[in-house]
């Protein structure tokens, strides 16, 4: 049986003054892969923000534990140090700060220490093959002039060189093409080869999931998880949708 890696307990989540989330309980335990899904506004997004300790969604009850320890007031830099690692629906750009920049000192404060400039460069030109993206994005700023897809290869791309411990993947196959989809797909099963790593991909679609082995799918609704299955639920909600879980 996996040992747990995170343990979320009746969490309870406010944005601006309004319950979002009522009550969510969930479990993952390493080298897990788990697929949350639900209708548009069911709270899973505001799940992932609460996660990584976004303080505009405010804790209002419950507790989340990481790694055997309770981080309900840990920021959000002291979560990524531990392990954990959310990819944006809408990536941020920033100007002046290179993509390999970014990454490197991302990946220094991950390991507590200085990284040779060889070796990161051979280790990200290896991770930016897999995902086919031009070198080039390398050394261009954050995002800046990325399209949607290249933006969300670049989140993948952070997330194969930080390998963390829980990887939260929030809408990233949104708005790709078939091709795209199928490229981040492939990052995201390089970094399931990690048995220890483990996944929460919040997902409306399903595409992304084609290759992937999910351990456990949720259903969200109204700021619940109303049922929780193995990957054969992820089918079902294929062919049947949402409808049933929204009566």
């Amino acid at each position: 049986m996996a040992k747990e890696l995170l343990d979320v307990k009746q969490l309870f989540v406010n944005v601006e003054d309004k319950e979002i989330l009522h009550g969510v309980d969930l479990k993952i335990g390493k080298g897990e892969t788990h697929v949350l899904m639900g209708p548009n506004g069911a709270g899973k997004s505001t799940l992932g923000y609460a996660l990584m300790g976004n303080p505009r969604y405010q804790l209002t009850n419950g507790e989340i534990w990481f790694q055997g320890k309770k981080i309900n007031e840990e920021p959000v830099d002291k979560r990524a140090k531990a392990g954990m690692f959310l990819s944006f629906q809408s990536p941020l750009e920033v100007p002046g700060l290179s993509l390999s920049s970014f990454i490197r000192s991302a990946l220094e404060q991950r390991r507590g220490e200085r990284i040779r400039l060889w070796d990161f460069r051979k280790e990200l030109a290896k991770a930016m093959e897999l995902l086919q993206m031009d070198p080039s994005y390398a050394d261009r700023d954050l995002n800046v002039g990325f399209s949607g897809g290249e933006k969300k290869k670049a989140e993948i791309l952070q997330m194969l060189m930080l390998k963390p411990n829980l990887a939260i993947l929030d809408e990233t196959d949104s708005g790709l093409d078939v091709d795209a989809v199928r490229t981040v797909s492939k990052g995201v099963e390089e970094y399931q080869k990690d048995r220890d790593g483990s996944l929460l991909i919040i997902t409306h679609s399903t595409r992304i999931l084609e290759a992937l082995h999910v351990d456990y799918t949720h259903v969200m609704v109204d700021g619940k998880i109303v049922k929780t299955g193995d990957g054969s639920l992820v089918d079902q909600i294929n062919e049947t949708g949402f409808e049933e879980f929204l009566k």
